[in-house]
């Protein structure tokens, strides 16, 4: 009897030997698990901070700043290749010519030799001094109608500041179907035309396609002002 009772003593020291060992490795992956979660939270929590940082100097920066930015990258080589040619003694100019290709130099010559070249956007009285060349290039003088009008007419046919211009001439069919053909055409030529947007690189990409970029354009026009807080937090895991 005593030989049984001390099996069955030992077999549950055994069990609570077992059962503290597997609590006790229980808990040592719970404070592991916690030391992780603590480190990435302090990882997070450095993160968020040096990314307010980062945003605030982009913010405190000027808004052409990129602009700048590109203009110095390119200037830069530039710079230290003329530096190159002046100690050589070369000439910076022919140094440059040489290095450009023949495709790239007969393309500028083609540019060079347009007649209204498209040199952007700079005022609406230039866009309209481009527009006002290129209609009147395509304007084709009827020379015989001229000479006819003029023996029609005489000397009325050219007006002075005493001419009563009011009646005195009557266009004729082919010439007002002219105008009209070509005003149908401008109007045509216009609705197909869209003012070209400057593509932002540093803009986020919240988009899957190009509908969806306008969309969210229209939304951010919008509501951006409402939601301007809770997107910073999305950003930074910060929301609640």
């Amino acid at each position: 009897g005593s030989s049984g009772s001390e099996d069955e003593a030992g077999s549950r020291a055994a069990a609570a030997a077992a059962a503290a060992e597997a609590a006790a490795e229980k808990r040592e992956q719970q404070l592991r698990k916690f030391r992780e979660l603590h480190m990435k939270r302090n990882e997070a929590r450095k993160l968020n901070h040096q990314e307010v940082v980062e945003e605030d100097k982009r913010l405190k920066l000027p808004p052409n700043w990129e602009a700048k930015k590109a203009r110095l990258e390119w200037e830069l080589p530039v710079q230290e290749k003329k530096k190159e040619c002046a100690a050589r003694g070369e000439d910076y100019e022919q140094v440059k010519l040489l290095e450009i290709s023949a495709e790239d130099a007969e393309r500028w010559e083609r540019k060079k030799k347009r007649k209204n070249p498209d040199l952007g956007f700079s005022d609406y009285a230039a866009a309209q001094l481009r527009q006002y060349q290129r209609l009147t290039r395509q304007i084709k003088p009827d020379l015989e109608q001229y000479e006819k009008l003029k023996e029609q007419y005489g000397e009325a046919l050219y007006p002075t500041s005493d001419s009563l211009l009011h009646g005195s001439h009557v266009p004729s069919k082919e010439g007002v179907d002219r105008m009209v053909a070509d005003l149908e055409k401008q109007i045509e030529k216009r609705e197909k035309y869209s003012r070209r947007r400057p593509y932002n690189d540093d803009a986020d990409i919240d988009y899957i396609n190009e509908r969806n970029a306008k969309f969210n354009q229209k939304a951010e026009r919008f509501y951006g002002k409402y939601t301007a807080e809770i997107k910073q937090n999305l950003e930074r895991g910060t929301a609640v």
